[in-house]
């Protein structure tokens, strides 16, 4: 794949009232992400002069954008573990197990899911960048489950764009501190870095918005199983959302650390033993569906729960 330089004039109605998301929403190839780190490299101009992400895009501007060919990956492959439920020539899904980073990060320079498929698999999408080859969408370290790869750069084009649209349904399994209310429900809250501690989510004011819709399946002892579907995909955004309406996720160390010490009397003992039992945030990947880029195929998968989640479940349920 070679370098690309594209101009055009800012419609009328842009649509965006910031510059990366503007790009974002106009060149499918790019992640909000990637195209504020284009912007932090120089590659795109707004008449004539570099543009800032938080410029405001102007109707009649003229933007300069330069893709940058992809860099060489000088990641090593690892015969690590993977299990691949599905792969054709354009995509694969797989199982992450908990624990694997999915791309290498300082302090994750290997062991990670990239390195995994780079081992497993032929030919992966270069969209994602050098260090993210194949990756349409992540999973946190600690949460299991489905994940969608793709190989090709059309596919992953594709399918990034079928995100943005909403249209790649992704279902979890999370158990949930204390008992919802209700049995099915929207939580529409936008979320952004919290600004006490900028490697932590919150829900904000000014924040992206994000909305998860959830459904109560099981009823345990001082927790809830729920059902959680991301209508958005933002970082945390099930553990943010559910430690937002005062139910973090069982075992998370980030948003609900210690909440098992605010149940009082016969629940207290249970909740203690729970959270001893719960060795990582009890949040798994479970069901995906989507169209098949190449023809429209709907597919779909779904995943168990893995044996340490459903060691916890079978014993919440019968204690």
């Amino acid at each position: 794949m070679t370098s690309d330089t594209r101009r055009w004039r800012v419609e009328e109605e842009p649509g965006q009232d910031r510059l990366d998301a503007y790009l974002a929403a106009r060149v499918t190839e790019l992640s909000r992400s990637g195209a504020a780190r284009l912007l932090e490299q120089g590659h795109v101009l707004v008449d004539g002069a570099p543009g800032r992400k938080s410029d405001t895009p102007r109707p009649g501007s003229e933007l300069l954008l330069h893709l940058p060919a992809p860099e060489p990956s000088h990641i090593a492959p690892e015969d690590l573990p993977l299990t691949i439920l599905y792969e054709d020539e354009d995509l694969a899904v797989i199982e992450k197990a908990a624990g694997m980073v999915v791309h290498p990060a300082p302090g994750h320079r290997s062991g990670t899911l990239v390195n995994a498929l780079l081992f497993h698999m032929k030919d992966l999408s270069g969209i994602g960048g050098v260090l993210r080859p194949g990756i349409v969408h992540r999973l946190d370290r600690d949460t299991s489950g489905l994940m969608l790869v793709a190989k090709t750069d059309d596919a992953h084009r594709a399918l990034s764009d079928a995100l943005k649209r909403r249209e790649v349904r992704r279902r979890y399994l999370a158990a949930a501190w204390g008992h919802v209310d209700r049995e099915e429900w929207d939580v529409d809250a936008p979320i952004g870095r919290a600004r006490t501690d900028r490697k932590r989510m919150a829900v904000m004011e000014g924040g992206r918005r994000a909305r998860t819709r959830f459904t109560l399946l099981e009823r345990w002892r001082a927790a809830d199983l729920l059902r959680a579907e991301l209508d958005t995909g933002r970082t945390h955004q099930i553990r943010v959302h559910l430690r937002y309406v005062g139910h973090p996720v069982v075992g998370d160390r980030v948003y609900g650390d210690g909440w098992e010490r605010g149940f009082g009397g016969a629940d207290r003992g249970w909740a203690q033993e729970l959270a001893k039992r719960t060795r990582r945030q009890f949040l798994h990947a479970a069901e995906l569906e989507f169209a098949h880029p190449r023809g429209g195929r709907h597919l779909s998968f779904s995943s168990a729960l893995p044996k340490d989640l459903d060691a916890v479940a079978e014993w919440a349920r019968e204690s």
